[in-house]
């Protein structure tokens, strides 16, 4: 692969390996182990496996492997690890690196599940964590003290949108030694520049905008070589989190589409956001790519566009936000974000839910909250679907 090339090409050609057969479109290794000429070769091949040589589909695998390299390319960073869902990736890579007496911070509007791994499960192994506003630069540099070990935040908050800093959060972190992890799944790769801006490692949710067709569940780490290699995956191949070599297969054909699917799903965003704002169902329409929303210019700085979903307060509720839902056409409820097919949610009842009403309040989760992640619809048809279901609240 030539380092010159642009992301799009990337996208098509990065990684590929072709078998003897010289096939066209990547194939699937759909093979959970590999085999040796001699007993002495199987010996040195565990002793130390060469770079295009594979021992057992937990380890690596040709199909995984495209995905990886294509995805690294992409992101700009060394190497990449490919694991079974979003939240492995995340859970792994914490895991992976931290143990009992490390300090974390992290800021406090994240996902229901990376909510719970940060103050469930690695404080049940002795794991320090604070929680930090993180749009707030002093909090995060009160938090962050020598020792810290790492910080971990979403770059894009799920569900209320709220834009962290990532190189002023990095420079901070990075002045104790602490490594930044940026969960950057609704920056999506084609927006994102997180470690020319200072993130050590930058995890997905392939099974979002990089599938994008709503049909596997998949994950990846991103960093350096000696972070991945070296700590990501011993960690992740002795405890079963990577990724099936037919969901790579599946994710290196999002990857072909993917800045195609995302560019015209976040100008469909910025759209359906301008038109909406002002209406008389709603509290806030709250989008970063609009010039009212708080962090509006390092959104521009950091991202370049406004991303792909929007958050709706509608101002009657839940039962306005269920009304709302209810009589929606084209808009799907799920819990999704990143397809194709534009998907609507409630957080309050259901990513949410398990928060307490006053940690939602906090995070700015209102009853009336509704997540739109917008899809590859005509902009016109969608737009037109919102105004009918808005005008069934009023």
């Amino acid at each position: 692969m030539d380092d010159s090339w642009k992301s799009r090409t990337k996208a098509v050609h990065g990684g590929a390996r072709r078998s003897q057969y010289g096939e066209l479109s990547e194939a699937i290794f759909l093979t959970q182990g590999f085999v040796y000429d001699t007993a002495e070769a199987a010996e040195a091949r565990f002793l130390k496996a060469g770079e295009d040589e594979f021992i057992y589909a937990r380890y690596g695998n040709p199909t995984v492997a495209m995905f990886e390299d294509r995805i690294a390319a992409l992101e700009g960073a060394e190497d990449a690890f490919a694991t079974a869902s979003g939240m492995a990736a995340v859970s792994g890579a914490l895991t992976a690196m931290l143990k009992a007496g490390d300090h974390v911070v992290s800021s406090r509007a994240l996902f229901g599940s990376c909510l719970y791994v940060l103050e469930e499960v690695l404080t049940r192994f002795g794991v320090e964590v604070s929680v930090v506003d993180g749009t707030d630069l002093d909090q995060w540099r009160a938090a962050i003290r020598p020792g810290t070990r790492a910080v971990f935040f979403e770059s894009v908050s799920n569900p209320t949108l709220e834009i962290i800093d990532i190189a002023a959060v990095s420079e901070i972190a990075h002045a104790v030694g602490a490594l930044v992890l940026v969960d950057n799944v609704f920056a999506t790769p084609v927006f994102s520049d997180a470690i020319a801006q200072g993130a050590d490692v930058v995890i997905y949710s392939a099974t979002k905008h990089i599938d994008g067709q709503g049909r596997t569940l998949g994950g990846v780490i991103l960093g350096t070589r000696e972070f991945i290699r070296k700590t990501v995956e011993p960690y992740m191949k002795h405890t079963g989190g990577s990724m099936s070599p037919f969901t790579a297969w599946v994710m290196l054909k999002g990857l072909e589409t993917m800045e195609l699917r995302v560019r015209a799903q976040a100008a469909g965003a910025l759209a359906i956001a301008e038109a909406l704002q002002g209406h008389p169902a709603l509290r806030r329409v709250i989008y970063p790519g609009l010039p009212g929303h708080a962090q509006h210019a390092l959104c521009r700085a950091q991202m370049g566009q406004g991303g792909t979903v929007l958050s709706l307060d509608l101002a009657g509720g839940q039962a306005a936000a269920f009304t709302f839902l209810n009589a929606l056409r084209i808009v799907t409820i799920s819990n999704n974000l990143g397809d194709a097919k534009s998907i609507v949610t409630h957080p309050a009842t259901t990513t949410h839910q398990r928060l307490s009403e006053e940690r939602r309040q906090a995070l700015g989760i209102s009853p009336g909250l509704v997540r739109l992640s917008v899809g590859i619809e005509d902009p016109d048809d969608l737009l037109a679907d919102l105004r009918q279901s808005l005008a069934a609240v009023a």
